[in-house]
């Protein structure tokens, strides 16, 4: 394994540690790490990207670190839009990641994922109507990345079930799991905004986000997902 993809590894178990165990102090030692260390990675180990791609994914990475600390407290609401507000612009980068890479949109994926949108958009209009404006805002942009990044173009190697991917030995294949897993990630953070209550279901809630959270990230940053595949005739 790569030493910087190694060191997010020990640093997000520390990260979710903090989370679940209401210790604080080693979420602020270990969350800030996370993406530094996947931009690392794409430094030493992306070389084979275009210089547009290898810029556009540390910049993606950068703007996830801002949201990655200022969400260290998820029950600020005001720290809560603003880190979907970096993590929109993350997400901006990524889908345009995917669309020069060939990612397009199709409907079998997209559809479900506007459904979701949609519930999502209406239970926070319901339960907590002054964050709901700027979280479904975001939810755009995290659909649209996920969307691209389901499209079996992206790895068209790859063994394919009902139009998406199965994860295998080729990174690109990972992609759509990756985006998948962010999904649910974000979909927990809204779930837990509105129904969590006791510190207990609060902590364990907030220790799934981050154990789905950093696995995405693991996937999606990999800059060997990021070269663009080349369709050959046997393929």
């Amino acid at each position: 394994m790569r030493p910087f993809r190694a060191g997010y590894l020990v640093a997000a178990a520390v990260t979710v540690y903090g989370a679940v165990t209401g210790r604080e102090k080693a979420q602020w030692i270990a969350k800030p790490l996370l993406m530094p260390l996947l931009a690392a990675d794409v430094v030493t180990d992306g070389r084979e990207l275009p210089s547009t791609e290898r810029t556009m994914l540390i910049g993606s990475l950068g703007a996830a670190t801002i949201g990655d600390i200022l969400l260290i407290d998820p029950d600020d609401d005001r720290r809560l839009i603003a880190g979907a507000s970096s993590f929109a612009v993350m997400q901006a980068g990524y889908a345009t990641l995917w669309w020069r890479m060939g990612g397009r949109p199709a409907a079998g994926v997209a559809v479900p994922r506007v459904a979701a949108w949609l519930g999502a958009a209406g239970l926070l209009r319901k339960k907590a109507p002054s964050v709901a404006t700027p979280l479904t805002a975001y939810g755009v942009t995290l659909g649209a990345a996920a969307v691209l990044a389901s499209d079996p173009a992206l790895a068209p190697a790859a063994k394919n079930v009902a139009g998406v991917n199965v994860p295998g030995a080729d990174p690109r294949s990972r992609l759509g799991l990756g985006a998948l897993l962010f999904t649910v990630s974000d979909g927990l953070i809204v779930l837990r905004r509105l129904f969590a209550r006791g510190q207990r279901a609060r902590r364990a809630t907030e220790g799934v986000i981050l154990a789905t959270y950093t696995a995405a990230q693991y996937l999606l940053a990999d800059p060997k997902a990021h070269v663009e595949p080349v369709i050959t005739a046997a393929e």
